[in-house]
């Protein structure tokens, strides 16, 4: 098969959708893969890298002109011209993203194959699963930086001093981002309180990330009482495929104590704070209410290397089923079928046709 692999030119998005080792494993099995000019280099890859690789140096028209495209980011407007029959795999987020590029899918019949639908035999997301952890950890990260006081928040610290916690963190859903969020939080030394809907998930954070970590059923009253106190709150909510729902009001965040902060990992998604709105490295935070809100779209892009070496062990089994095999791929594997989201000028994802009331455009795959 002819593959593709893309350059991203989202604001500041430096990851790249496969390594030069992945590229070589599908030269190996016979396909020839064309990588854009400089597609690695945020990721500390060079074009030679991809070369001895055995992949082709390109041009963007060319890199996007063949049967299966690898990226890592959804298409932005820009690019939206050059989605036509191909097969595009990459993130898309497509419930929480401008609807124009749902329309351009479905005008140009690309066959766009989602990792964040794509589930394995457990129901879990696993091509989700490390971008969700570099997030989980960030967020943290990320509210510790703006809590400082020269960076405009309350000055409080997230870590343990001389023994004795400081700063309350409450995490809302205690999935990958949750728990890797909590981990973080825990191992600074900071109070960490986590909101999630099975009682049962409790013992499994206390065991293995630390006993000290509290958990509350979330439910809007529960989760009022704790967002009042929080000095960070990291919203880590995620819906399969589905816009997340605001499980933190803008009331709830009105209560918080100015120079607190939000991350809200689930903005991708369109965000389970409702006072979030995406933001990008560039212009990472804003401020209402008094509340630091930092909503990057795509965070994992900070730390393209680790991130992109992370993003290939999950997807490159992937890659290698649909470049072999092509879309009978989907049809031997349901969980991989999930990560159909568009095919033919029709959406095939249930939740993404009712997050854009786009209902009279699903068709279900295969037909």
């Amino acid at each position: 098969m002819k593959i593709g692999l893309i350059k991203e030119i989202k604001s500041e998005e430096y990851r790249v959708g496969l390594t030069p080792e992945g590229v070589a494993a599908l030269v190996a099995r016979g396909h020839r893969v064309s990588v854009e000019t400089s597609a690695g280099v945020g990721s500390g890859f060079s074009d030679s890298d991809y070369q001895r690789a055995g992949a082709d140096i390109v041009g963007v028209e060319q890199a996007w002109d063949r049967e299966l495209v690898i990226k890592v980011k959804e298409p932005v407007e820009a690019e939206y011209g050059y989605l036509k029959q191909q097969i595009v795999f990459t993130y898309f987020h497509l419930a929480g993203v401008p609807k124009a590029l749902t329309e351009a899918l479905l005008s140009g019949k690309t066959t766009a194959v989602a990792y964040e639908t794509l589930e394995d035999r457990q129901g879990r997301l696993p091509l989700l699963a490390p971008m969700s952890a570099v997030a989980g950890n960030m967020a943290v990260q990320m509210g510790c930086h703006y809590l400082a006081r020269c960076n405009g928040g309350k000055g409080v610290m997230l870590g343990s001093v001389l023994g004795k916690r400081h700063g309350n963190v409450l995490i809302v859903g205690d999935g990958v981002v949750g728990s890797h969020a909590a981990r973080t939080a825990a191992g600074l030394g900071a109070n960490v309180t986590v909101a999630g809907l099975f009682p049962e998930n409790a013992a499994r954070l206390q065991r293995e990330i630390s006993p000290d970590i509290g958990f509350i059923i979330s439910d809007p009253a529960t989760i009022a009482e704790h967002v009042k106190n929080a000095d960070l709150v990291v919203g880590a909510v995620l819906i399969h495929g589905a816009r997340a729902a605001h499980v933190v009001t803008e009331k709830m965040v009105q209560t918080m104590q100015p120079g607190s902060v939000v991350v809200d990992v689930s903005i991708d998604q369109g965000g389970c704070i409702e006072t979030a709105n995406a933001t990008t490295h560039l212009a990472p935070v804003y401020e209402q209410y008094g509340v630091i809100h930092y909503c990057v779209s795509n965070m994992p892009g900070a730390y393209p290397r680790t991130a992109t070496m992370a993003l290939t062990d999950a997807t490159l089994p992937y890659v290698l089923k649909l470049a072999d095999q092509g879309l009978a791929a989907l049809s031997q594997d349901p969980g991989f079928a999930k990560a159909l989201n568009t095919h033919q000028g029709f959406i095939t994802c249930q939740p993404v046709a009712d997050a854009l009331a786009l209902a009279d455009r699903y068709k279900a795959y295969p037909a």
